[in-house]
């Protein structure tokens, strides 16, 4: 974390600096004894309920707690500014700089081979071998699949249940839905999983194909399903839209879809997503102390309906997510596709 010395550079963002008031002259990020870690959102903004909004949570109890000197936000308008955001906080002089989501993955690791001395890291983002200053933080998605695929069998009335999956040419979507028929089965249940991947759509729709999810969701439940999975950006919001207008249960993952998406997301008992509050702070407790960390992959949070699951059931999942955390219980799905 050597890069005092830039210089600033003038740039007009949509920037929040942590406890710091319009009369308040904020700390120079320069100066070596200054901690400072900058956050740039992807496109789903500062408050979306999920990843976003969690791991500024993590940056600002670590201002908080007196871990960091000064803490910031951008939040990305067009994915066309994720360099220019992330090259703001870098000639400010910003010893951290964490990106949010999938979508930043390659500015991310483009601008850590440009600017070797911040640390970067990489929320939601993998890499097989990572530049030295690239700190990867990924999530167990074939545990909350797994966590799904139990659940949509214990509520499901017709025996079937399906899934709404991007392209399994993600690993990390092929790792959600895989988990989904590895919970289905693990429950025991006699219940039929249809696990469908938009693996034949276009490039240009990747995550953003609602209409697609809407289409599937429609197919699944003429073929009885009652319960559906959905994972994919704003291709599952359409599945997840969907389930609601149809009045069958859906289960989504990345953030609190209930609450997200008000009253089209009706039909959402149940969301899954990992805990970046926790790993935030922990990275930066350990960064502040001059030492560079490993990777992470974050823990499993889960919210359910109560008025729709019974208290039986969600003492069944937290021994079931205890169980996937120690290593007890297994998804056996692969990091990657096979």
């Amino acid at each position: 974390m050597g890069f005092k010395s830039r210089t600033g550079l003038a740039c007009v963002l949509s920037l929040l600096l942590l406890g710091v008031s319009a009369c308040s002259q904020p700390p120079d990020c320069h100066r070596e004894e200054v901690f400072c870690a900058g956050l740039v959102t992807d496109t789903n903004g500062l408050n979306d309920l999920g990843l976003n909004q969690n791991t500024w949570a993590g940056l600002e109890q670590s201002g908080a707690d007196g871990v960091i000197d000064q803490a910031a936000y951008i939040e990305s308008v067009d994915a066309r500014d994720y360099e220019k955001n992330i090259a703001y906080f870098v000639d400010e002089g910003y010893d951290v700089i964490v990106t949010s989501g999938p979508g930043l993955r390659s500015a991310t690791l483009r601008s850590a081979d440009l600017y070797p001395d911040p640390v970067f890291i990489g929320m939601n983002q993998s890499e097989a071998d990572p530049p030295p200053n690239f700190i990867l933080v990924t999530f167990p998605e074939d545990q909350m699949g797994f966590l799904a695929g139990v659940l949509a069998a214990r509520l499901s009335g017709t025996k079937t249940v399906g899934a709404v999956c991007e392209t399994s040419g993600i690993d990390a979507m092929w790792r959600y839905c895989e988990g989904f028929r590895a919970g289905v089965t693990y429950s025991e249940e006699p219940v039929k999983a249809i696990i469908v991947y938009r693996d034949d759509g276009s490039r240009d729709k990747l995550f953003n194909d609602p209409e697609w999810g809407a289409e599937i969701t429609r197919s699944l439940v003429q073929q009885e399903a009652d319960v559906v999975f959905a994972v994919g950006g704003e291709t599952a919001i359409g599945a997840l839209r969907t389930a609601g207008e149809l009045n069958i249960r859906a289960i989504g993952v990345e953030r609190d879809q209930r609450t997200a998406m008000g009253s089209e997301g009706s039909g959402v008992v149940s969301s899954l997503w990992g805990n970046a509050s926790s790993t935030v702070q922990e990275l930066m407790r350990t960064l502040r102390a001059g030492n560079m960390p490993e990777a992470r992959v974050n823990p499993v949070e889960f919210v359910l309906l109560e008025e729709v699951i019974p208290r039986g059931l969600t003492a069944e999942m937290n021994e079931i997510l205890s169980g996937l955390m120690d290593g007890t219980i297994k998804t056996n799905v692969t990091f990657e596709k096979k």
